[in-house]
């Protein structure tokens, strides 16, 4: 569920919660689905205990869970057990216990235990829709409506609004309320006026009590204007729109077909598009209603493509942040997608453009996916081809469900409307046949693999089509029925959507480890996130089962290096919506043996031709859209720097990542670029063959010479930047040595912004004084520059003279982010 709500002032609560000793009670719930039922809740109450069984199905996977919840008079767990398998399959064994004042845990992410002074609620790992209910009813007892949360944060109900449901004695009235706080996404939930657990809405489907199954369609309406109303005032609140255009600065701009960074430059936008480039001149002078940004020496790319999204009003945020701006939909509710197209394109909500969309056509199973439209026959299957032509969908995707024997005529019928097909390969078919049959794209790297390790009776519309994924340990990329695959894919020009940071994810998680795939952020998110994130997908047996899958995903990557070796087109696309996720996906093409510079151009110039957007986007040029990220390093020496984007231009529009993570509750990774006055800094970003990086910042009006300069203001080795000394007070000082002090602080603080590490993240400093009195002074504004319980380890000494008769001197290191 999003996070994005709607709030109003909780006022008097209207729900009336039974709590403690309790006769028997019954609820029961069902879990809807794009129209669809997949899977059920039901909750036998006996004085304070609750048995629940959570169950749904779909797309050949989900959750299966037992619970067991005791709770105390105030409606507080103190006894919850979690057993059963998750998502794939995996196991899960969670509990938590409160006896006395000792709150004591064990998860697939951690375990835990510590003493409690007030009441407390935990979060669980392996979660299900009855924890809101569990959560709502003990925080509509708190005074405050807000509790400490277990192993961190806290947790807030306020309500959101009251609706009216059912006919005759079904007819109740349901006040809906926010749980937030956890992380970041709100959870909205409905109880009904008898305290049951009514509804879990969402704008794709709901969680629904039994009975009321058909005003599913209301509610998920409901939550849709809520989130609608909610992301809109984050897309007036986050967007910065320059009427008179805006320039960028000392940037180096990333050329895609030579594979190399450009001199120094200027950036001018004006509108939507670029409006003119220029070398970058030292000294030089803009208008003054002119906005111009310090680029600082960093790199500008354009703008990142997912080519495997389920877009979402929620993940916009999160794409953009990660300077991710132009998407393909791979399947959707297709209401709900019309929807965010049209509330994007009016500029009402804030994400990527979606530059492609897909038409999802499913046959009809105990397995199917519950997106887009579902056939029972081929007939049926070429008229929903034909609906998607005829409301201007760009292409068709099918998915395993699909009989093989209907995909010739599916093909054939998708061509005659102009229509390119991609998709899953249907089960008991192969990659080979589809291609023959005329596919343009296979989606996912693990159904082209597959059928290079399964038997003809296996079924991939269940797990299988994870779990034996496990067997490409074994697998001879060389073998003739390999190679034959890569022969047809060349001689028909098909393509593959790869997703392999899902596979990752989905093959190399384990219990209680931070996986691979989040390393780089994983410190940044809410607790919530990084425990659910510590988790198996997958049974392991043991440590060498875990192997055989650890080499099972290095076949994957393996496989991706034989394409690209061969010339076939690589789409690099998730099947997630973080952003997160984009920025590893390239990653792994560049550990598969990419070269950084080729994925780049993968990424953003050959997709941009590929969807037949090239003229505007795909490389940063005069004429085209204002469509890219600024980097704070060199993305060729280190593709890591993606991840940490300062600016983000759709469009036009300007986005600050730092801006939008903390609306998320995630810790930015980078500073925003700040804004010059009239004249520009010295180029800052160099470096030698050692991979240190020389940043030589000079202030704003002068016309220094770097080159004559005996020190940088500050290097990079590695993930550390060091920032040379910074003095205050020159000349003897001011007559109050807190303003010296303020001087030298501020120093740091530029220098701080503009290598994007930002004061968070610097670790050491040392102060040197020419005068030890002053020490009490400089300390009283020092620690204004940080975080409370989060200074900066610190040396410091007096010194008989400082250079330029200063009065304080102070260097630091930082991590880079």
């Amino acid at each position: 569920m999003s996070k994005l709500f709607r709030s109003v002032a909780l006022g008097a609560l209207v729900v009336a919660l039974p709590v403690g000793a309790m006769a028997q009670t019954t609820q029961a719930l069902r879990v809807i689905s794009n129209g669809q039922d997949v899977g059920y809740l039901k909750a036998e109450t006996e004085n304070g205990v609750t048995e629940v069984e959570s169950h749904i199905d779909n797309n050949g996977r989900g959750p299966k869970l037992k619970l067991s919840i005791e709770t105390n008079d105030a409606a507080l767990p103190t006894s919850w057990t979690i057993q059963g398998t998750s998502l794939m399959g995996g196991d899960v064994n969670e509990w938590f216990k409160l006896e006395g004042d000792t709150a004591s845990w064990v998860s697939q992410a951690d375990t835990g235990e510590v003493t409690v002074t007030e009441p407390v609620l935990y979060s669980v790992n392996d979660g299900t829709a009855w924890d809101n209910y569990v959560y709502a009813k003990a925080l509509l007892e708190d005074e405050d409506h807000t509790m400490p949360l277990l192993p961190a944060g806290e947790l807030t109900l306020t309500e959101v609004t009251s609706e009216t449901y059912g006919e005759g004695e079904l007819e109740t009235e349901v006040t809906f309320y926010r749980i937030s706080g956890a992380d970041s996404d709100g959870t909205l939930i409905g109880i009904d006026a008898s305290g049951d657990f009514f509804a879990l809405p969402n704008a794709g489907g709901s969680v629904v009590k039994e009975g009321y199954e058909d005003i599913v369609p209301q509610l998920s309406e409901l939550a849709g204007e809520i989130a609608d109303a909610r992301a809109e005032e984050m897309a007036a609140k986050l967007t910065h729109r320059f009427e008179d255009g805006f320039a960028i600065t000392n940037v180096r701009i990333f050329q895609p077909v030579e594979g190399t960074l450009s001199a120094p430059s200027t950036v001018y936008v004006d509108g939507e598009r670029i409006s003119a480039i220029e070398p970058y001149e030292i000294g030089k002078v803009y208008a003054d209603d002119l906005t111009v940004f310090d680029g600082a020496g960093g790199t500008l790319l354009s703008g990142l493509p997912d080519m495997h999204s389920h877009s979402s009003l929620s993940s916009g945020l999160y794409y953009l942040a990660a300077g991710v701006t132009n998407l393909r939909d791979l399947g959707n509710n297709n209401e709900t997608l019309d929807r965010l197209i049209e509330k994007m394109d009016d500029g009402r909500i804030a994400g990527p453009r979606i530059l492609s969309r897909g038409g999802f056509v499913e046959g009809k199973s105990f397995y199917s996916a519950r997106t887009g439209l579902l056939a029972a026959s081929e007939e049926e299957a070429l008229e929903i081809v034909d609906w998607y032509a005829e409301n201007g969908y760009d292409f068709i995707k099918t998915y395993n469900s699909m009989k093989p024997e209907w995909i010739p005529a599916v093909v054939e019928r998708a061509k005659e409307h102009g229509m390119p097909i991609v998709g899953h390969v249907p089960a008991f078919s192969t990659a080979d046949r589809q291609i023959e049959a005329g596919y343009d794209e296979i989606t996912h790297a693990n159904q082209l693999m597959l059928g290079w390790m399964l038997t003809a009776d296996e079924d991939t519309r269940t797990p299988l089509r994870l779990t034996a994924m496990a067997r490409g340990a074994e697998l001879d990329l060389s073998a003739p029925n390999v190679q034959k695959t890569v022969q047809l894919m060349k001689e028909n020009d098909v393509g593959l959507d790869t997703t392999a940071v899902i596979l990752e994810m989905l093959m190399t998680s384990r219990a209680g480890e931070i996986p691979s795939i989040a390393e780089d952020y994983f410190d940044h998110m809410p607790i919530s996130y990084q425990r659910y994130r510590k988790r198996s997908y997958v049974t392991f047996a043991d440590d060498e089962a875990y192997e055989e899958y650890a080499e099972g995903f290095q076949r994957v990557l393996d496989t991706i290096k034989l394409l690209y070796d061969n010339d076939i087109r690589l789409l690099p696309g998730t099947d997630n919506g973080t952003g997160f996720t984009v920025h590893r996906e390239l990653e792994l093409y560049n550990m598969a043996g990419i070269p950084a510079e080729d994925v780049l151009k993968i990424a953003t110039y050959d997709i941009a031709n590929y969807l037949g957007y090239g003229d505007d986007l795909g490389s940063i040029e005069e004429g085209k859209y204002a469509d890219f990220t600024l980097l704070p390093g060199n993305p060729i020496e280190n593709i890591k720097t993606i991840k940490a984007s300062r600016m983000v231009v759709r469009n036009g529009e300007v986005f600050y990542p730092a801006e939008i993570y903390k609306e998320l509750n995630i810790k930015p990774f980078s500073a925003p670029p700040a804004l010059l006055g009239s004249t520009t800094p010295a180029p800052t970003d160099t470096a030698d063959a050692s991979g240190i990086e020389f940043i030589s910042i000079v202030p704003p009006g002068s016309n220094i010479d770097i080159n004559t300069l005996p020190f940088s203001g500050a290097t990079r080795v590695g993930d550390v930047f060091y920032f040379s000394g910074q003095i205050g007070g020159p000349n003897g000082g001011a007559d109050d040595f807190r303003d010296d002090a303020r001087q030298v602080m501020n120093s740091i603080e530029r220098l701080a912004d503009k290598t994007g590490a930002g004061m968070e993240n610097v670790f050491k400093c040392t102060v040197m004084l020419d005068d030890i009195s002053n020490w009490p002074a400089f300390n009283e504004v020092y620690t204004s520059y940080f975080t409370p319980g989060k200074m900066p380890a610190r040396s410091a000494f007096a010194a008989d003279a400082l250079a330029m008769g200063a009065t304080v001197e102070v260097e630091c290191m930082a991590k880079a982010p």
